[in-house]
């Protein structure tokens, strides 16, 4: 801390001597360079009105050797606050806080102004005002997380070597604006890696991509929703859909889920959009079956509506034939496929990816472009030359061989030490279970709480419900935990329940 001390010139005390008044200018080894942290500092008190207009700054000598050091510094401050209209030379006299600030110095208030919001900016404060995050304060022995991959199987070295080559090899139009709807490369090795894997119909002209699904569904809602359409949607359902609705001003019809998924004669007679996960319906793991899939495109025909089928997990799949996606199935061009990496690769990649009619690709197109541009350019050559050279494809094949280990043993283990007491739901695909137990006087709070007590972390389903179900359910994954961790856990959460 460095005090800098000003003469109030005109003023003097009883005793005839100048009057001095104060103020403080921080210095720090953290700081960054010392002549922008002194010329903060000269500002702050310029607008603070500590330095009043008209008043004299001490000179560079002076100010030099009150804060200790060269006047070279003092000098470069000086010629940026100059720059900037803050202060003012006057030849032979010094340098003075411009005169010109003090009409234009705004009125101190007793409180920051409260600013107006559009409505959509009042809507999604009030959304995250009320979101549920789950964070835990403290490491979780046996967590039963869900949502993400098991990241220490990633072959990072492989992913490293690919992003270096790029960064030193790379064209300089590699390093330019790219193409809104994303790289041409990576559309097509997503392309391809869809129609051998999951048998879709679609050509890299309809892919966009985009950073995360979460981005692909706020992008759904601005391009396809007025304020006050309707969008018939999963309950349970995951939390970023429903809000992204509710922030574009939607009107929810709500769809009661039961143990195959959404039951299509629930489906409302008009709805702009139907918001589903039917390969592992999230949060039960529900698997909406063949003639649910057809009667629910069957409505969105009848309904003039589009069907936003968010595939998040759709990689994994443990018992017979996966089904076919709503896209692949789809004849009238009325499916909106979201799919992403975070569950394949690593969350903090933010890469996922939309397939979208051809008709309103121009339209989301620019959509993507006004919202930012397009998404970073390395990591999608990065993505497109991992999956090109089948890195991708065997990291999908030992990740699924693990997580059936892992499943496998979640089940035995729930057999064996809750027996008939749950219900198990979800576990033919993705890396999620739900278990509903059958007669408990707990609540899921009361569950949750002993569960972390005991070192044990497992979550509830109702936070994902527009309407609360009567009974309680919970949220297990398995994608991080090793076996003898799914074991220990489930055998501690017997004991609660």
């Amino acid at each position: 801390m460095s005090v800098i001390l000003i003469q109030d010139e005109g003023e003097r005390g009883i005793l005839k001597a100048p009057l001095f008044r104060f103020f403080v200018i921080p210095l720090s080894k953290d700081g960054g360079p010392l002549f922008r942290q002194i010329y903060l500092g000269l500002r702050q008190a310029i607008l603070q009105g500590t330095l009043r207009p008209g008043e004299r700054l001490p000179s560079t000598r002076e100010l030099a050797a009150q804060l200790g050091v060269s006047r070279t510094v003092i000098l470069v401050a000086f010629d940026q606050l100059l720059a900037e209209g803050f202060v003012e030379g006057r030849a032979g006299s010094g340098t003075y806080a411009a005169s010109a600030l003090e009409k234009a110095r705004p009125k101190p208030s007793q409180g920051s102004a409260r600013l107006r919001l559009s409505r959509f900016g009042t809507t999604v404060e009030a959304l995250g005002s009320k979101a549920h995050a789950i964070q835990r304060k403290k490491t979780i022995p046996y967590d039963f997380s869900h949502g993400g991959s098991d990241i220490q199987r990633f072959p990072f070295e492989t992913w490293r070597r690919i992003m270096m080559r790029r960064l030193q090899r790379g064209s300089l139009r590699e390093f330019d604006y790219g193409p809104a709807a994303g790289s041409v490369a990576l559309r097509e090795a997503i392309a391809e890696h869809l129609r051998r894997s999951r048998a879709m119909a679609c050509d890299a002209s309809q892919i966009i991509i985009v950073n995360g699904s979460q981005q692909a569904l706020d992008l759904a809602s601005r391009v396809l929703l007025e304020r006050g359409d309707c969008v018939a949607i999963e309950d349970p359902q995951y939390q970023g859909a429903r809000q992204a609705f509710q922030a574009a001003g939607a009107k929810l019809h709500r769809l009661p889920v039961d143990f195959d998924g959404l039951n299509p004669a629930k489906l409302p007679r008009r709805a702009r959009i139907a918001s589903v996960t039917p390969t592992h319906q999230f949060p039960t793991g529900a698997l909406l079956p063949l003639a649910r899939r057809l009667a629910l495109l069957e409505w969105a025909k009848r309904a003039d509506a589009i069907v936003i089928e968010d595939d998040y997990d759709g990689e994994f799949h443990y018992e017979g034939l996966p089904l076919e996606s709503l896209q692949a199935l789809d004849t009238d061009g009325r499916v909106i496929y979201v799919g992403s990496f975070s569950r394949t690769i690593f969350p903090a990649l933010r890469l996922g990816y939309l397939i979208v009619p051809k008709s309103i690709v121009p339209a989301f197109t620019s959509a993507k472009r006004l919202c930012d541009r397009h998404t970073a350019t390395i990591e999608q050559e990065t993505l497109a030359e991992f999956i090109a050279i089948g890195a991708y494809g065997r990291h999908l094949r030992r990740l699924r061989r693990e997580n059936a280990i892992r499943r496998r043993t979640l089940l035995d283990a729930i057999q064996e030490c809750l027996g008939q007491r749950v219900q198990v739901v979800g576990d033919r695909s993705g890396a999620h279970i739900s278990i509903w137990p059958s007669k408990t006087m707990l609540s899921e709070e009361t569950i949750l709480a002993r569960a972390a007590a005991m070192g044990v972390g497992i979550y509830g389903v109702s936070r994902f419900f527009i309407k609360p179900p009567k009974r309680v359910g919970l949220l297990l994954g398995y994608s991080r935990l090793k076996e003898h961790e799914i074991r220990e856990g489930i055998r501690r959460l017997s004991e609660i329940l």
